[in-house]
């Protein structure tokens, strides 16, 4: 009865301090001091143990007690490892003739410690550490205070396995929004975060009545470094380069990898457009001298970059605007020969000048049929067989080479200029896969992207219905690729749509998942078929604590999707073991540079033709076969890499 009333108080007072979300030190700390409340003992102290006998988090009852906890994992003996170890009680009931411990035990003596009785914390499947109790005579302790003992470690076990599966959940889901906002191969904030950041400095710019600039700098004939020294020395380079400019950068300032070779940077609280200027100016500089990598054999290598500027003067506007702006001006820096940076002002910028220039080139592009496409091939994980091609928008001038795909679309967009666009695309990508069908044996699909204001226009399901009838399009064949954002305006209306185009027999692909709003349980909602993870998840494969965060990611929309009967496609696939890793995580299809590059309709037709069906093998890289092999679409994406 004595027993069970010391263990019932000892239960009571251990639990009534302890919630939910108790943290995994204060379990610990609480479980010392209430066993020393409740028990004949001189101290206590516990450590949880990771594989490997290293101390993650130790708690006591006094310095002597802490210092003797530490000693075991510096000593690599004590009854604290040998009871996390076997998982079995350990006594000690007189540390001056115990030969286990021969370290251990005569300074644990000249403490003031004659004896310690050590109980193993644990749970159903694995091991957590141990529990020291302390008594300054030498002699044995009650059985019934023992038993009281383990009935508290017992618990705290269960607190505490639970407050390690919650900071692990906490860490995991850390880990997937770090992977889905910074670039995996420079660490730099990608576009995604780099978006938030304007929006948040629009709100201090408006309090603060400063400029703000941004400015993208574009790398030189990349695309023939890559080609001369092989993408192990482009990568090198874009890591250099990376740490150049992050040099010449203030802080609170934001430097961002965007795409392939291109850096975007946002500065704020600049007092005028001169600051502006000269902060480009610093930035070209930190380029100016060359670059020594190893993977080109240690030679000095010269780079050199175009810089496009823009800015919002003091308390006007600042928005995603600004950073189109910047690619116009990249635009028109290119244009003009000798050029290296040019400034636009926001203010005029929209309304004539460099942007009027732009548009009217992209809409001469257009009308004289000088705009492409780009095809890269989706395979199956299984066999490598490709079972599609997504549709890539492509404008490369002769003069200037290829046109950031970003300032194309969102002038496009803001000028109307995208339905036209975008009709094109389909019926093109409709045109070639007849082609296709006649020429293979087995079915190919083609994706387009569409966007949202594509989707959201009037008609557009008859212009799709058009299409599919003019070209003799197999609807079944036609995955039309969207992102979540098309949802977040007008869902209702945006449901209508696609209700409409399904009934057509068209599918739909939710692209870029794991970006921006995209959460598993909007996929049971969207009326998709086809689930594409970001390939800043597929990325992270392999590279530790992030490479399991996204592993876990991907595992568990791979088995959501396929209960709601959907298909799952990982993007960015580069390497054969991020091949392997996709096809047993659950992946049906991928595409990325290791099956191919972006390519014209010509190279994909005689790859299915001499093919027949054709099954790509992951263990040989298909490399791009021209400079401007970053993704390009009709919809802002994140670009891979070039």
């Amino acid at each position: 009865m004595v027993h069970d009333e010391l263990l019932s108080a000892a239960l009571r007072d251990f639990t009534s301090t302890l919630r939910g979300d108790f943290p995994i030190q204060g379990i610990l700390d609480n479980l010392v001091h209430r066993v020393t409340e409740a028990l004949p003992v001189a101290g206590a102290g516990a450590t949880l143990i990771s594989p490997g006998l290293a101390a993650q988090y130790i708690a006591a009852t006094s310095e002597p007690t802490m210092r003797l906890e530490q000693l075991q994992t510096q000593l690599g003996e004590g009854p604290c490892l040998l009871a996390y170890e076997s998982g079995h009680q350990v006594s000690a009931s007189d540390l001056g003739d115990d030969d286990r411990f021969p370290l251990l035990a005569p300074m644990a003596v000249a403490a003031g410690f004659g004896a310690v009785f050590t109980l193993p914390l644990h749970h159903a499947t694995g091991r957590l550490g141990a529990l020291d109790l302390y008594l300054e005579p030498a002699g044995p302790l009650d059985p019934r205070h023992l038993a009281v003992a383990q009935t508290l470690s017992d618990v705290a076990s269960a607190y505490l396995l639970n407050a390690q599966s919650r900071d692990q959940a906490r860490d995991g889901a850390d880990q997937a929004r770090s992977s889905a906002l910074y670039d995996a191969l420079t660490g730099l904030p990608n576009r995604v975060l780099l978006e938030q950041r304007i929006e948040h400095a629009a709100q201090r710019a408006e309090r603060s009545q400063t400029f703000a600039g941004v400015m993208i700098i574009d790398l030189d004939e990349f695309a023939s470094i890559n080609a001369c020294h092989g993408h192990a020395a482009g990568d090198q380079l874009l890591r250099a380069v990376a740490d150049r400019l992050l040099s010449s950068v203030r802080p609170g300032d934001t430097l961002a990898r965007t795409r392939g070779d291109e850096y975007m940077f946002l500065c704020e609280d600049l007092p005028g457009p001169r600051e502006v200027e000269d902060v480009a100016g610093r930035l070209a500089g930190a380029l100016s001298t060359p670059f020594v990598l190893p993977a080109t054999g240690g030679g000095p290598l010269m780079v050199t970059a175009t810089v496009g500027l823009a800015y919002a003067g003091a308390g006007e506007d600042l928005s995603y605007e600004v950073v189109v702006d910047a690619a116009v001006a990249l635009y028109q820096a290119r244009r003009r020969d000798g050029v290296r940076n040019r400034l636009v002002d926001l203010r005029s910028a929209r309304q004539t000048g460099d942007r009027s220039i732009f548009r009217r080139d992209l809409q001469n592009a257009s009308a004289l049929d000088r705009l492409d496409v780009a095809y890269q091939p989706i395979v199956r994980t299984a066999d490598g067989r490709v079972t599609g091609a997504e549709a890539l928008l492509r404008w490369t001038d002769p003069n200037r080479g290829p046109i950031d795909p970003r300032a194309m679309v969102s002038v496009a967009e803001r000028d109307g200029l995208i339905l036209q666009i975008g009709e094109w695309v389909l019926r093109r990508a409709c045109e070639d896969h007849d082609h296709w069908s006649r020429a293979v044996a087995s079915p190919v699909d083609v994706s387009v992207n569409v966007s949202a204001k594509q989707l959201m226009a009037p008609g557009f399901s008859a212009t799709v219905a058009t299409v599919l009838a003019e070209t003799s399009m197999d609807p079944a064949a036609l995955v039309l690729e969207l992102t979540e954002s098309i949802f977040l305006d007008d869902t209702e209306r945006a449901l209508m749509v696609l209700d409409d185009l399904r009934a057509f027999g068209v599918r739909m692909a939710l692209d870029d998942f794991g970006t921006g709003y995209s959460g598993l349980s909007h996929l049971r909602r969207f009326p998709v078929d086809i689930v594409k993870i970001d390939q800043a998840f597929i990325a992270d494969i392999g590279s530790g604590s992030a490479g399991t965060a996204g592993t876990a990611i991907i595992r568990a929309v791979a088995r959501l999707a396929h209960e709601l009967d959907l298909s799952v496609t990982a993007e960015g696939v580069e390497t054969t073991a991020q091949h392997e890793q996709i096809r047993r995580l659950g992946c049906d299809h991928a595409q990325g540079f290791l099956y191919g590059a972006p390519m014209p309709r010509h190279e994909l037709s005689a790859l299915l033709e001499a093919n027949r069906g054709a099954t790509l093998s992951p263990g040989v890289p298909s490399r791009p076969t021209t400079a401007s092999a970053a993704r390009l679409s009709v919809v802002p994406e994140p670009a891979r890499r070039a």
